[in-house]
């Protein structure tokens, strides 16, 4: 059934296919006279309103853009801090990103900085890895070349040509949010609404301010700019260059969003399942949902490529799915005819078939290329979901991770203050209604029933409903994820609220509608909304615009400066995956491990490096250390003492109880844990007992770190 893409109204059916009644009525509603010409009056309009609202668009997104870069300067005072600061800002795995890019910017060659990175030996000590296959850094790469080819080098600094493009990107997010509420609505005051909503409830929507190389950070950008342009495919009557474009434009988005993120093909996963679910009911046009599909594998394919036939990509459940869906379409031809029991025991049969299909040809690459690199994922959903308890350490790290936990409620509490989460609540059930009764319409396929009551929802509005549920359970599950779905409410909530075709359903239900009525409303309640943002948050936002701080993390620094000036360049340093990033970044010594977790031998290597901070003898460290080949080992006492996290749940616990010792403090233990023979070692060996010192030798010490180095014995 095509049909335009918003949700329309409740009416009778007057014959004819009921999308195109639709379209005819809404072109009769705005400029089309009874003799089918076209108002000029109303043709210009519609371009003095595509203009200002594309005005207002760029303006908004650049306003954003300025917005977070003054947050990150006012919040670090980055432009007055030494280099080696600015780089510890960089904290974790957003360090060991932006070393990349360091890496090809100092590099002699462009050429020479490419090898570097396809035989990498500085990354992983003892071994050389291909770190364009393991880790999504192209971004680095292209924007390495750019600044090193443009004539910008004697007015920019490098950190600041990577920031900037950051912060400019989220000039294209908004822009992408803007636009795809406008698609829906049909009014560009929803895109502004939207976009307010986005800055106003910024802690939630995005980090970008101080995660600023964070691989979501460049993807999500390029994943709103898909949606807007699903938004728009999905919309009738396309003309077919128009398609074909939208298409290309698609791919594009698909491909770049790939490219950025190693999550990409979970995030996508969804997406398909959004597609397939509304497909099975028979709300989208059956042609465009294959190109999405073959978009999604080629987009996806062609990073695997990249990546140099990157095995994880291969092994993904969503090439698996896509595959089987096409494969089940071939087979099973006949499942959109029929009554509704038949309908439903078709679409039961299909279901299985695909999900079965799935697992078996997902099951069956893994086996073929050995792979093993995302188990750790599903054992980490295995015991989030309770399906059993793990004293896996890996799936525990996560666990233990407030990132990877529920949603706090207090998230919700924050959504409520701007009014955003109100009105997405109030958009989303009746648009849930409606597409429950189109559902049930499409698959009873009965003409007496919808000749009597017909709600129809347009393709555009029905992906992005899926859409937002899909992806808000994802949120509510795991929190890290939530920046997916509160920038989608943003649009949602704004389509709502400026949609006639919304109101007139509501509107409809209570007896009380008439289109100007409904056209008020549509527009006056935005309006307020807006001026109830303005005055409420505006004083806020000035306030947190004119607060000045400075970074200070003078432990760090000290030993970043230690480590450059008293240790070769060929240094092995083992510590934790946190600080190894920033070592690497600033020092550029050589790792034992790193945060960049998705490698089933790096996860073995830095659980072994972390014994340095379980119950073990000071011989079973230094001959783990040594097999890693490394000179120093970096302790931390915030990790040594650690009291962020709850017993059970710190570092030193899930070593413990991976090893079977018994945890540290009053609580309880599982019956199978036993004492450990030897104490803690990063708290015995800061005594220079004997059996310590014969092995390692303190050389740096401040109020937060202990460094030692390995005694060389023959």
């Amino acid at each position: 059934m095509e049909v335009p893409d918003i949700m329309t109204t409740i009416r009778q059916r007057k014959g004819g296919r009921l999308a195109e009644a639709a379209e005819e009525q809404l072109s009769e509603e705005k400029n089309v006279k009874p003799d089918g010409k076209i108002q000029s009056g109303g043709k210009l309009w519609n371009i003095l309103s595509l203009t200002v609202g594309g005005i207002v668009a760029v303006c908004l997104g650049l306003l954003t853009s300025v917005y977070v870069a003054t947050l990150h300067e006012n919040d670090l005072w980055f432009s007055n801090i030494k280099e080696v600061e600015r780089e510890i800002s960089f904290r974790t795995e957003c360090g060991l990103y932006y070393s990349y890019y360091k890496q090809m910017v100092q590099a002699a060659s462009i050429q020479q900085g490419l090898h570097g990175l396809v035989y990498d030996n500085k990354t992983e000590s003892v071994r050389t890895i291909n770190i364009l296959e393991r880790m999504n850094v192209y971004q680095e790469v292209f924007l390495s070349i750019l600044y090193r080819i443009l004539p910008i080098q004697q007015y920019l600094e490098p950190v600041y040509f990577y920031i900037y493009t950051l912060f400019g990107l989220q000039a294209v997010y908004v822009i992408a949010l803007y636009v795809t509420s406008w698609l829906l609505s049909g009014t560009w005051l929803s895109g502004l609404l939207a976009a307010f909503w986005y800055i106003t409830n910024r802690i939630d929507t995005t980090r970008v301010e101080f995660t600023i190389p964070l691989r979501e950070n460049w993807a999500l950008p390029f994943f709103a700019v898909q949606i807007a342009a699903i938004t728009y495919l999905l919309r009738t009557h396309l003309q077919p260059a128009h398609e074909r474009l939208t298409l290309l434009a698609v791919f594009i988005a698909t491909f770049l969003f790939s490219l950025t993120w190693q999550f990409n093909q979970f995030m996508m996963l969804i997406q398909a399942l959004v597609l397939f679910i509304l497909d099975c009911f028979d709300m989208l046009p059956t042609a465009k949902v294959t190109w999405l599909y073959i978009i999604q594998l080629s987009g996806l394919l062609l990073v695997c490529v990249l990546q140099f036939f990157n095995s994880m990509i291969l092994g993904s459940l969503l090439i698996s799915f896509n595959a089987s869906v096409l494969i089940a379409r071939t087979i099973q031809k006949n499942l959109k005819k029929g009554g509704l029991l038949s309908r439903l025991g078709k679409l039961f049969l299909h279901v299985l078939f695909v999900s079965c299909l799935t697992l078996l040809v997902n099951k069956l690459i893994k086996k073929i290329l050995n792979l093993e690199s995302d188990e750790h994922i599903f054992k980490f959903l295995k015991a989030k979901f309770g399906f059993g308890a793990t004293r896996d350490f890996d799936a525990n790290l996560y666990l233990c991770e407030e990132a990877f936990g529920l949603l706090p409620l207090n998230t919700f509490s924050r959504l409520s203050d701007t009014l955003l989460f109100y009105v997405y609540i109030f958009v989303l059930f009746p648009m849930t209604v409606a597409a429950a009764t189109v559902a049930f319409q499409n698959l009873s396929n009965n003409q007496s029933l919808q000749h009597f009551f017909s709600v129809t929802l347009k393709p555009g509005a029905a992906y992005n409903l899926v859409h937002t549920v899909l992806f808000g359970c994802l949120a509510l599950s795991t929190m890290r994820m939530k920046y997916l779905w509160t920038s989608h409410m943003c649009v949602f909530a704004s389509f709502g609220l400026c949609s006639t075709e919304v109101w007139g359903l509501i509107l409809k239900c209570v007896r009380l509608y008439t289109s100007q009525r409904t056209y008020v409303i549509r527009y006056s309640l935005p309006i307020i909304t807006l001026l109830y943002i303005s005055y409420k948050f505006w004083p806020g936002i000035m306030d947190e615009l004119s607060e000045l701080r400075e970074f200070y993390d003078p432990d760090t620094v000290e030993l970043m400066n230690w480590i450059k000036s008293n240790t070769p360049n060929t240094t092995v340093f083992a510590g934790s995956m946190q600080l190894l990033a920033g070592v690497k970044l600033c020092t550029g010594r050589i790792l034992t491990n790193h945060p960049h977790y998705e490698d089933k031998n790096l996860r073995e290597r830095t659980k072994q490096i972390y014994q340095i901070y379980a119950k073990r003898s000071p011989e079973d460290v230094y001959r783990i250390l040594q097999s890693f080949g490394t000179d120093y080992v970096i302790l931390e006492d915030s990790i040594c003492y650690e009291r962020r996290h709850s017993r059970g749940c710190r570092l030193r616990d899930l070593l413990d109880i991976a090893n079977g010792h018994i945890m540290d403090g009053l609580g309880e233990n599982e019956p199978d844990l036993k004492p450990s023979l030897y104490p803690r070692f990063c708290e015995e060996i800061k005594k220079n007992l004997p059996s310590y010192t014969v092995h390692f030798t303190r050389v740096f010490q401040n109020k937060t770190f202990h460094v030692y180095k390995l005694a060389r014995h023959k």
